[in-house]
């Protein structure tokens, strides 16, 4: 019975690669690879010759199987194009059928553009939340968001560069204009972390279109947020509501945010739609 290793590979600097990680790459009898190409330049820079066989997002299903039959005849590695795999990949579809198969999985640890960009950020690391990609969409990127705006934790998220100022916009607009870190191109030649925040990003970037991957770093909450005016609560609600949050649902988010006590900003959510305060079903709904 063979070993699943669960292997880091560099996020671009190829020098970030450990010692461990190229002796079990080296000695495994295949390679499951998110890109055989990109992982066939690292594996050349450093003379390996084990063979590959490409495992995605578009062929897991398909994939799966024949890995796992692999794995009762030797030991296989498991790496993605850039960093440790499992994160917001189909690495974990992999590793759950290996551990319900029985078969051991070892963890090789090294490079996470996750933890890379938070440990720069110049934000809160003791305590973080993982959101993964940021959905594609803005009506599920705004409802994402929503659900972790009253997170005192620092956010932590992975973004395309062409979606990075639509969700810059619907950051500022669930979030607030909070502190942030945005990094790109990590270890990289171009690398960049730009830091300040969330409507300063929006700027910058519209006058410096980004390129390369990208990791958002967002301030949690803070427990101690002023009062917002009237007039940006309802300009807020307005966009909770858009976006496909229940009148329950924004009041709750927006009380969190803005200072507001829930009840009266779900009166307004009620106004909004017919000019009435059903008041009759406030105390069930809004609670």
């Amino acid at each position: 019975m063979g070993t699943l290793y669960v292997v880091a590979t560099p996020i671009g600097n190829l020098e970030d690669i450990t010692l461990r990680a190229l002796r079990v790459l080296r000695e495994v009898d295949l390679i499951a690879a998110e890109d055989t190409r990109h992982t066939g330049r690292l594996l050349a820079h450093y003379g390996i010759s084990t063979p590959q066989t490409s495992y995605h997002d578009h062929n897991k299903r398909l994939k799966l199987e024949p890995i796992l039959e692999a794995l009762t005849q030797g030991d296989v590695a498991l790496v993605c194009d850039a960093g440790t795999p499992g994160l917001s990949d189909p690495g974990y579809l992999l590793v759950r059928e290996a551990l319900a198969r029985g078969f051991p999985v070892v963890p090789v640890p090294g490079p996470s553009a996750l933890v890379a960009a938070l440990v720069v950020s110049g934000l809160p690391t003791d305590a973080f939340v993982f959101l993964g990609f940021l959905p594609r969409r803005s009506g599920e990127r705004r409802r994402l968001l929503a659900e972790v705006a009253d997170q005192q934790r620092t956010l932590v998220a992975f973004e395309a560069p062409h979606r990075l100022l639509e969700s810059l916009a619907d950051i500022e607009t669930v979030l607030g204009d909070r502190p942030i870190a945005v990094a790109r191109e990590l270890t990289k030649l171009h690398e960049e972390v730009w830091r300040g925040t969330v409507r300063e990003a929006r700027a910058h970037f519209e006058a410096h279109p980004p390129r390369g991957e990208i990791t958002l770093v967002i301030a949690g909450a803070s427990p101690e947020e002023t009062v917002w005016e009237e007039e940006a609560v309802r300009e807020a609600l307005a966009e909770l509501l858009t976006a496909g949050l229940s009148p329950s649902q924004a009041a709750r988010r927006l009380a969190a945010l803005s200072g507001w006590p829930r009840r009266r900003i779900y009166r307004m959510a009620l106004e909004r739609g017919d000019g009435t305060t059903n008041g009759g079903n406030e105390s069930t709904n809004a609670g």
